[in-house]
C-alpha cells in the first residue's frame, strides 16, 4: 500500500514526541526524571499537571517507555533515553503494550472501576519490567474512587507505577497529592513554538511568513496542541491559494485577529482623543472580520508591550520596522500615569465587550470613554502646578451676610445645628440679635437653641425641625416669645409651639406673631456659616488652582448627619 492511501493524521499527532529530547519546555522535568533513573531512584507514583497541550500524557507515556525499555540487544535497563527499538517501546509508542495500560478519568469515575485495578496490581507485570497505570484527568475520579486507591497508591507492589495527568490539581485531595512525585508543566514560550512550528512547517513541504507563525504562537497560549491544531488549519487555508505559503494575512482572516496596522493606528487615535477618525476605524475594521474583543486584546497587547519598552526592555526584534518605530515613540511621549490608566481602561472594556450582548456598540462606548480620558491633564503636572499655588499666599477671604444665602437651599447642606447656632436674646423682651447677653443667663428663660433643643427631647421632632427651619425670633421672655410672621410660620404653628413648650416647661408659654422682620433663623445662621466656610476654601491656592485647571468642576460639602433625625 503507498503512502498516498494512509489516512491523514493531524499534525498534533504525527509530531508528538517520541523520546524526551523532542519533548519542549520541559528541561526541568526531564532532568529531574534523568537523574532519579540513573541513581535507582525511580518514584512509585507521578503526576503531571499543567494547562491543556502541554505534554501531559505524551510524558506518561514517555516515562512507561524509559522504564520498560530493554535496549535494542534485549539487555538494557531503565533509562531516559528509549531506543524505540525494542518490542516494549514499540507496542508503547503503539498503545497496544499490555502492562502499560491507560484510563480515562473522565468516563471511568466510580469505586469499581478503582477496585479493578486494585485487584490486578496483585499480578506481576506480563512481559514488561514495570507495570505501569497512566490515570489522564484524574482529577474526575469520585470521592469514593480516591477513597478507594489511597492505600494502594501508598503502598504498591514494586512492579506497579502509577502515572497521572490532570489540567485541574486543585481539585485533587491532599491526600493523594502528598503520595505522588509531582511535576508541573510549563507553558511553552512564543520564541520555542514559533521554533518548533518552523521545523514542522519545513517537514511538511510548506512555507509560512515568521509573523503567521508568531500570530500562530501567540493564539497557541502555551499549548503545543493548541498551536499544531491552528497550523494545521493555516496549511490547509494557504493551500486554497495555489502557493501553499502560511501568510499572516490569512491567519488573521482564519482566526478573526486584529491587523496590527490597523491596532496601532485605532491606538494613535485614541491617545490623541480623535472620537471621529477612532470610530471610523473601528467600523471598518469590523467590517473586515475583526472580533471586538479581538481589537481590544490588540490594544491590550500594544500596551503592554510601550509600557515595557518605557521600562527599559528592548522592543521585540519580531514586530515589523513601522510598529517598532511607532512603539519607541509612543514610550518617550506617554507618561506611565497616561500608560497605567489606559490600561486599566482597556482592561475594563474587556470584560465589558466580552459580557455585552452588542459586543461591537460596547467596543465603541469604551473607545469614546479612553478618548475622553486622553484630552484629561496628566496627574503629575496637574500636581505639580497643585504644588506650586500651595505656596502663594493666602488672601482674605470675602465676608458672607445671612441675606445673601438664598432661602431655598436644603437645611440637609447645612452644617450640625448646634455647632454654629449663635446665641439667642434673653429675657424681658430684649430683642433676639443681642449677640452679647449670655445665652440661658437665667435658668426660667430660654434661647431659640434651648427651645429647639427642649422640642427634641420631648418627642415633638417635627414642631423642633419647624422651629429650627422657620422661626425667626423677635423678641424671647420668660413667659413666650415673639416671632416674625411668614407663609410657615403662622397662627398654627404658634398654637402648636405654645402648647407644646408648655406642657415641657410645666408653665404657660406663650407664642405671638410681630411686626418686625426678626431675626435669621436657626438655618438660616447655619446656611450664611457654611456660605463664609466655602468661600474661605474657594479662596485658598490650591483649590484655585485646582478650578483653574478643571473648568466647570464644583466643591462638593459632606452632608452632615443630623443626630435628631436619626433619632426620631
Amino acid at each position: 500500500m503507498t503512502d498516498s492511501a494512509q489516512p491523514y493524521r493531524v499534525l498534533a499527532r504525527k509530531y508528538r514526541p517520541q523520546t524526551f529530547d523532542e519533548l519542549i519546555g520541559q528541561d526541568a522535568m526531564v532532568q529531574t526524571l534523568a537523574n532519579a533513573i540513573r541513581r535507582d531512584r525511580i518514584a512509585h507514583a507521578f503526576l503531571m499537571t499543567g494547562v491543556r497541550g502541554v505534554g501531559k500524557t505524551t510524558t506518561a507515556r514517555l516515562i512507561a517507555k524509559a522504564l520498560n525499555c530493554i535496549g535494542p540487544d534485549g539487555d538494557g535497563g531503565p533509562t531516559i533515553d528509549p531506543c524505540g527499538i525494542c518490542e516494549p517501546c514499540k507496542a508503547i509508542a503503539e498503545g497496544r503494550h499490555i502492562d502499560v495500560i491507560e484510563m480515562d478519568a473522565a468516563s471511568h469515575t466510580g469505586i469499581d472501576d478503582i477496585r479493578e485495578i486494585i485487584d490486578a496490581v496483585r499480578y506481576a507485570a506480563v512481559s514488561a519490567r514495570y507495570k505501569v497505570y497512566i490515570i489522564d484527568e484524574v482529577h474526575m475520579l469520585s470521592k469514593a474512587a480516591f477513597n478507594g486507591l489511597l492505600k494502594t497508591l501508598e503502598e504498591p507492589p514494586p512492579h506497579v507505577k502509577f502515572i497521572f495527568a490532570t489540567t485541574e490539581v486543585n481539585k485533587l485531595p491532599v491526600t493523594v497529592l502528598s503520595r505522588c512525585q509531582r511535576f508541573d508543566l510549563r507553558r511553552i514560550t512564543v520564541d520555542m513554538l514559533e521554533t518548533h512550528f518552523a521545523e514542522i512547517v519545513a517537514k511538511e513541504a510548506c512555507t509560512a511568513e515568521g509573523e503567521a507563525l508568531h500570530l500562530i504562537a501567540v493564539a497557541a497560549e502555551g499549548s503545543v496542541r493548541d498551536g499544531l491544531s491552528i497550523l494545521d488549519q493555516a496549511i490547509s487555508h494557504a493551500d486554497l491559494d495555489g502557493d501553499g505559503k502560511v501568510t499572516a494575512a490569512q491567519v488573521r482572516a482564519m482566526l478573526g485577529l486584529s491587523d496590527r496596522g490597523a491596532v496601532r493606528r485605532l491606538f494613535g487615535h485614541m491617545i490623541a482623543g480623535e472620537t471621529r477618525d477612532m470610530l471610523g476605524g473601528l467600523a471598518e475594521h469590523y467590517a473586515l472580520g475583526a472580533e471586538p474583543l479581538a481589537i481590544v486584546r490588540g490594544l491590550l497587547d500594544l500596551t503592554h508591550q510601550v509600557t515595557l519598552t518605557k521600562v527599559g526592555r528592548s522592543v521585540d526584534p519580531g514586530l515589523p520596522e513601522t510598529d517598532r518605530a511607532a512603539v519607541t515613540d509612543w514610550a518617550g511621549r506617554l507618561g506611565y500615569a497616561t500608560l497605567h490608566r489606559l490600561w486599566q481602561l482597556l482592561l475594563k472594556a474587556h470584560d465589558e465587550v466580552a459580557r455585552a450582548a452588542m459586543p461591537l456598540e460596547a467596543l465603541e462606548m469604551a473607545a469614546l470613554r479612553i478618548c475622553y480620558a486622553a484630552t484629561m491633564p496628566d496627574p503629575g503636572k496637574l500636581a505639580q502646578g497643585l504644588a506650586q499655588a500651595s505656596t502663594a499666599p493666602v488672601g482674605e477671604p470675602p465676608t458672607v451676610t445671612p441675606d445673601a444665602v438664598p432661602a431655598t437651599v436644603a437645611s440637609a447642606d447645612a452644617p450640625d445645628r448646634a455647632a454654629s447656632a449663635p446665641p439667642v436674646a434673653k429675657p424681658d423682651a430684649v430683642p433676639a440679635n443681642d449677640a452679647q447677653a449670655p445665652e440661658n443667663e437665667a435658668a426660667d428663660v430660654p434661647g431659640l437653641t434651648d427651645i429647639v433643643e427642649l422640642l427634641w427631647r420631648a418627642g415633638q421632632g417635627r414642631l423642633a425641625q419647624q422651629a429650627h427651619d422657620f422661626v425667626r425670633p423677635i423678641a424671647i421672655a420668660a413667659d413666650g416669645m415673639t416671632i416674625a410672621g411668614s407663609e410657615r410660620a403662622d397662627d398654627a404653628l404658634c398654637r402648636a409651639l405654645a402648647e407644646a413648650l408648655s406642657k415641657a416647661m410645666g408653665r404657660r408659654w406663650t407664642v405671638a406673631i410681630g411686626d418686625a422682620p426678626g431675626e435669621p433663623s436657626l438655618l438660616e445662621r447655619e446656611q450664611a456659616a457654611a456660605a463664609r466656610k466655602q468661600a474661605e476654601i474657594m479662596e485658598i491656592p490650591v483649590v484655585k488652582a485646582a478650578f483653574d485647571h478643571f473648568p466647570g468642576a464644583r466643591l462638593l460639602t459632606p452632608q452632615p448627619a443630623s443626630d435628631r433625625k436619626a433619632a426620631s
